[in-house]
């Protein structure tokens, strides 16, 4: 097996340039970047553990922070905000892109802007921030709907974009555009990291790319390399390959994005020289696990006193542990200091834990756990970095007891426990074990999941689907753990409640029949009708998801799990005492809300509508209501009659104004559907499940 690695791997000057000036920054002071400074993960985390806070928006700033614009730019509008509030910032902008502004700025005075690229990508949206007419965006070499001919354009690209498809779109709207100026704009770091990397990709057996799935370059470079070479894959990091898929006759070559750090290519290619110099004609093994190699510990010193006629140096030299990268060893904590553990193997050198190789989880503090003296257990990165340390991870062992774990779950049909933290396309990710674990959009709960982005962040138990180790997939899902759940919960808060009851809860979900109320392990429906005295046309009006709400209960089927409630407080019902509050004869205003042929309806209050009848109207004989009065007047009325029973309030404008009566009649006959004021009848009913 042979290992190449491309030229021009890795960090660009743009994104190197602001990751150092970040954390030139967070020495200095209290910093805070706008946005993530590049699409890399690790690049995030470790500026978040040198002090780089991530916002999205200027007012998230604390007071004496100091604002970084990242390698992306931002718009002019950023820039005017930060002076208009007296914030200190630094203008990290990759001189690239800021150049590709610097351009677009000065063309627009005499041409039409066009930027290749994608419309969403933070680069293209910073440079779109300045200009006063915007531009127009295009990602596909051969669109061209939005052109005119007869205009004059001038034409940038994104600083990542793919130098192939860009002179693939220069030659096909060259033919159809002939008032064209080309500025071109795509990084020559990253041209000459795709053209190296094709290069490579002709003359070897695999292509690995290391680079964030979110980095538009990192994909780009994976893109350019699949064209010539079908296997080439895309890795976030060494850990998620599977090395058992490399022969020995393979030629394997390895190129990372402009965003991705120099310790992930560093690993990467150490690990995979490692394999190089290791590999014996058959399958790369696997990579050590616990439970197939034990422990190695350190040896006991040597005694003082010599035996069996072995010299001092001979036994000093068994008594050193003989180390190899993959090795899973045990050691004593030296010391820790700032996040950097040293551990004492027995071995010549001691061993030393970095940073990023401690813990998954990115807020974990080593000096929290660990103390001087204590035993622990690690992989053996590298056995000389160079400077004669031995470079451990107990991340590595993490996960490798994690992936046990997980398989046994697997096995066992057990749950374990994970936190969701990040969405990506049709599922989330879920961390369980220290293991990243792919959940699908069906999985996420036994309910329809409309925004991924609620359960960010959220732990539940999780079974495992999926258990692939060859291929590293993991496949896990709660969706019948969360109805087993709901279930047991369903029972236990069931148990508390009976009608009449006043309950506090949090809309969960609402529909157009009502709205659904979490009452700790059981949901409520308030129907629509329940929602208010007054009529509502719609459930939003009143209540929205996650809204606290107080309610009564109204009807409970326990064995069903059913629980009906009430936001209609019986002290607020309009009809509460209405003989004393509108007695027959009384004159009172109210507002004209609904003009019917045989009427008009009146609002007396919220929730109190009365009829009068077109024959009350006016003294005069009208054909329609709306000859006489229009929907919002306010007018004056008489109580002619009430009845309780069906909730009818008799009014009369006419009576109020005095004058002689006149004799033509009106035919003062309605039925009862006429009456209701389009009182739609809701039938209760569960919501349907929406399906995907």
């Amino acid at each position: 097996m042979k290992v190449i690695l491309a030229d021009g791997a890795g960090f660009c000057f743009g994104v190197r340039r602001a990751v150092q000036g970040a954390l030139d920054a967070a020495k200095a002071g209290r910093v805070a970047c706008l946005g993530e400074i590049t699409h890399n993960r690790r690049v995030i985390e470790n500026l978040q553990r040198a002090g780089v806070r991530v916002i999205e928006r200027i007012n998230e700033a604390q007071p004496g922070e100091t604002i970084i614009i990242r390698a992306h730019g931002e718009g002019r509008a950023v820039y005017d905000a930060l002076a208009a509030q007296n914030i200190d910032f630094i203008d990290l902008t990759c001189p690239m892109v800021a150049e590709n502004r610097r351009r677009a700025i000065d063309a627009q005075k005499s041409a039409k802007i066009i930027i290749f690229g994608d419309k969403n990508h933070p680069e293209v949206l910073g440079i779109l921030g300045w200009l006063d007419n915007g531009a127009i965006v295009i990602s596909e070499t051969n669109n061209f709907v939005d052109l005119d001919k007869k205009d004059k354009y001038f034409l940038i690209a994104q600083t990542t974009a793919s130098a192939e498809d860009f002179n693939e779109f220069i030659h096909n709207i060259s033919q159809i555009i002939p008032n064209l100026e080309i500025a071109g704009g795509i990084c020559p770091e990253t041209k000459t990291k795709q053209s190296t990397a094709k290069a490579l990709a002709k003359t070897v057996d695999k292509m690995l790319i290391f680079g964030d799935l979110a980095s538009s370059n990192s994909k780009k470079l994976y893109e350019t390399c699949h064209k010539i070479q079908k296997k080439s894959y895309l890795f976030q990091t060494i850990d998620e390959i599977d090395l058992k898929s490399f022969c020995k006759g393979d030629i394997i070559g390895i190129t990372a994005g402009a965003s991705t750090p120099p310790d992930i290519l560093e690993e990467a290619m150490i690990i995979m020289t490692e394999l190089e110099k290791n590999v014996n004609g058959e399958n790369i093994g696997e990579t050590p696990e616990i439970a197939k190699s034990p422990p190695k510990t350190a040896a006991a010193p040597a005694p003082d006193e010599p035996e069996n006629g072995e010299s001092f140096e001979e036994l000093l030299n068994e008594s050193i542990l003989t180390l190899h990268t993959g090795d899973i060893v045990k050691g004593t904590v030296i010391s820790i200091n700032n996040g950097e553990i040293m551990v004492n193997l027995g071995y010549k050198s001691d061993g030393i834990i970095q940073r990023g190789h401690y813990s998954d989880k990115t807020d974990a503090d080593p000096a929290e756990e660990l103390s001087p003296g204590d035993e622990i257990e690690v992989y053996v990165l590298r056995v000389n970095d160079g400077d004669g340390n031995v470079l451990l991870s107990k991340k590595r062992i993490d996960a490798q007891k994690g992936q046990l774990e997980i398989e046994k779950a697997y096995k066992e049909g057990t749950p374990l426990p994970g936190k969701i933290t990040e969405v990506v396309n049709r599922g989330v990710i879920v961390m369980i074990k220290g293991i990243r674990a792919f959940v699908p959009n069906s999985q996420v709960s036994n309910r329809f999941v409309r925004n991924l982005e609620t359960v960010l962040g959220h732990e539940y138990n999780f079974s495992i689907l999926e258990f692939d180790r060859g291929k590293r997939r993991i496949v896990a899902g709660r969706k019948d753990l969360a109805t087993k759940e709901e279930n047991e919960n369903r029972e236990k808060a069931m148990e508390g409640l009976e009608v009449g009851k006043k309950v506090t809860g949090i809309v969960s979900r609402t529909a157009n029949f009502g709205a659904f109320v979490g009452l700790g392990g059981v949901d409520g429906l308030i129907h629509i009708s329940e929602l208010s005295w007054a009529r509502i046309r719609r459930v939003e009006d009143v209540v929205k998801e996650g809204d606290e709400v107080t309610a009564w209960i109204i009807r409970l089927d326990k064995e069903a799990g059913k629980v009906s409630l009430s936001m209609k407080d019986v002290e607020a019902d309009p009809w509460y005492n209405i003989e004393m509050k509108y007695p027959v004869g009384a004159i009172t205003t109210g507002r004209v809300v609904r003009l019917a042929n045989f009427g008009a309806f009146v609002e007396l209050e919220e929730g109190l509508d009365g009829l009068v009848h077109i024959s009350q109207i006016s003294h005069k004989r009208i054909e329609k209501p709306d000859e006489a009065l229009t929907v919002g007047e306010t007018v004056e009325v008489k109580i002619t009659g009430t009845n309780i029973d069906k909730k009818r309030i008799s009014l009369s404008i006419k009576e109020t104004q005095g004058g002689m009566m006149t004799d033509v009649a009106y035919d003062d006959e309605y039925d009862d559907e006429e009456y209701e004021y389009e009182d739609e009848e809701y039938e209760y009913e569960e919501e349907e499940e929406v399906k995907e």
